[in-house]
């Protein structure tokens, strides 16, 4: 029962919030209150309508949105998203384009499981759905699984990737964004070794740790700080009874969110005041800029314990991934044995989450894959969710993913591999913009 008590705690500090700005906007709203020509019921309405907004998106899942994509014929046709494999922990999902002609670029995109849910790329998939097959990676929120469907660690989520890709046949073309990177990578070089046949087309790595020691930034100074006892004592807690997944231990959604904010307060506490004044003067919309943005930042997902912890302790402390030495069930993972997937790396110059030179990495690591299918491309003025949404991604990144795409669509034999390590300043660049 240790933490679930804290678990608790903090929702219900998020129900009480919730509760008290549906109360100050009904309050405020009374008739009676137009009697009064003060601005004060204005702007607790307001006041009232935004809190009762944010702190109720912390614990809602949110919608694709996605109804329909123009095709090339000009015609517009309707979106549908069915599930494909059902997991436990997470779904591959597809987004069928109804009417349309299968497209020759299929691509799964594997999404964090890092405090948000997939939705998190709806616009990376929408900016894709109009010449590409699209499938994705669905997690679910650990609180609604319950304990008997077990543990979930790096190991786990690296199979659940074999898995998928097997089950999507070689044509595949997979792009990791951020949290997946590393394990993306390994789930590749898996193959390799048991099951090349099922290997991808190509690897498409955005923004990921592959190696955290290459360029610090906050979130590799705190991985450093911490013990990991000290990381199960703060982070992790019990789920708590009203939900299916009642004693498993998690890394709260909540608690991720308050580190999130915590990293950039000044600007949030901003943009909320903003808001504020904007509601009250009936400006804002239901799906204005701010609306937009917070109804996807603010909701968020528990993460399984063990993911959450031996992400930290293997890739990032111990650098299992950058060091080649990633163990998956008993057997090292040899990243070195992908010979004929074609990789490129994507990273944003102003990234504070995972720093130039985290994401290439993956090339030097490479050692049987040739430089004529090895590629990198550094965006100069893109942060971290600029590489993967934004004006960035559509104008400059995008373009390049699915150049790299056609270039690698035909099946090619194996390549025997390399002996010797190839160095990271030797390989090709991409179009690099600016």
């Amino acid at each position: 029962m240790k933490y679930m008590a804290t678990y608790d705690l903090m929702e219900t500090a998020r129900n009480t919030n919730q509760w008290l700005g549906a109360s100050a906007l009904a309050l405020a709203s009374y008739p009676v209150t137009g009697m009064f020509p003060n601005p004060f019921f204005q702007m607790m309405a307001a006041w009232g309508e935004v809190t009762e907004r944010t702190f109720a998106r912390m614990i809602a899942r949110p919608d694709w949105g996605i109804s329909a994509v123009t095709g090339k014929d000009g015609r517009d046709h309707s979106v549908t998203v069915e599930t494909v494999v059902k997991k436990d922990f997470g779904d591959l999902i597809h987004f069928h384009v109804q009417g349309r002609d299968a497209s020759k670029r299929r691509v799964l995109l594997v999404a964090p499981m890092s405090g948000h849910y997939a939705t998190l790329l709806r616009s990376t998939v929408i900016s894709l759905l109009p010449d590409c097959d699209v499938y994705i990676t669905d997690w679910h929120n650990s609180r609604d699984i319950p304990v008997s469907a077990g543990k979930f660690d790096i190991e786990d989520y690296t199979l659940y990737l074999v898995d998928f890709m097997r089950h999507l046949g070689s044509d595949i073309h997979v792009i990791a964004v951020c949290q997946p990177a590393p394990l993306a990578l390994a789930a590749t070089a898996y193959l390799a070794a048991e099951d090349p046949s099922a290997q991808p087309r190509s690897l498409i790595l955005i923004g990921g740790p592959i190696d955290p020691d290459a360029a610090a930034t906050d979130v590799t100074d705190f991985g450093r700080r911490v013990t990991m006892g000290q990381l199960e004592q703060s982070a992790i807690q019990r789920v708590g009874f009203k939900h299916a997944g009642v004693g498993r231990m998690v890394y709260p959604g909540l608690l991720q969110l308050s580190s999130f904010v915590s990293m950039n307060a000044d600007r949030h506490s901003q943009a909320f005041h903003d808001q504020i004044l904007r509601t009250a003067k009936g400006e804002a919309s239901d799906h204005d800029a701010h609306n937009k943005f917070y109804d996807e930042y603010l909701a968020v997902m528990d993460m399984p314990a063990e993911f959450y912890l031996s992400t930290v302790e293997r890739v990032f402390k111990n650098g299992e991934i950058a060091k080649n030495k990633f163990i998956v069930e008993g057997k090292h993972v040899d990243i070195g044995a992908i010979n004929n997937v074609a990789v490129m790396t994507v990273e944003g110059a102003k990234d504070d989450i995972s720093a130039p030179g985290q994401c290439v990495a993956a090339l030097a690591l490479l050692t049987g894959l040739p430089d004529s299918k090895k590629a990198q491309h550094l965006e100069p003025d893109a942060g971290h969710y600029g590489i993967f949404a934004g004006k960035s991604w559509r104008n400059n990144i995008r373009p390049l993913v699915l150049g790299f795409l056609d270039a690698n669509a035909a099946e090619k034999p194996a390549v025997k591999p390399i002996v010797s390590p190839i160095a990271a300043p030797a390989l090709k660049s991409v179009g690099t913009a600016g």
